[in-house]
């Protein structure tokens, strides 16, 4: 069983071969995902708003939550970047983004665009970041070679 190796935490120079389009969409969402994560805190405090919004959604304590939300995110965006334990980092931060999508439709309903207040981001994030980690899957299985 193949669950983590040492090369999955190898930085190496075809992490980052932008003419890779797998590549390309592996930087660009952990480069999009940082700031999505930094959004959370001003001044280094969960931001009001924010706090607001986790705790209107029943997420108790919301300051403990935003934490939660919002340094996962950061990780698992830089482990993205770094190209490091990718298959696991997409996956880790694709239920972070379910979580999220959960959260609007359960506290707005169906509201689909993001300018609306709706969840659309968070499923756009999601579905690219399970592509992601069935990429890895595909090159790396599990359980051994697959015929």
């Amino acid at each position: 069983m193949n669950l983590i190796s040492r090369d999955d935490f190898a930085i190496k120079a075809s992490n980052f071969n932008l003419s890779d389009g797998l590549v390309l969409t592996r930087l660009t969402c952990g480069l999009f995902m940082l700031p999505h994560s930094l959004s959370k805190f001003a001044d280094w405090a969960p931001a009001p708003g924010t706090v607001a919004f986790f705790g209107k959604v029943g997420f108790q304590p919301p300051e403990l939550w935003v934490w939660i939300a919002g340094g996962s995110e950061a990780v698992f965006a830089i482990l993205l970047i770094l190209g490091i334990c990718t298959r696991w980092s997409a996956l880790g931060l694709a239920s972070v983004m379910a979580v999220a999508a959960y959260s609007v439709f359960a506290l707005k309903g169906f509201v689909w665009l993001a300018n609306n207040g709706g969840f659309e981001y968070a499923v756009f994030f999601g579905v690219m970041l399970i592509g992601l980690a069935l990429n890895e899957f595909k090159r790396r299985p599990l359980f051994g070679a697959m015929a």
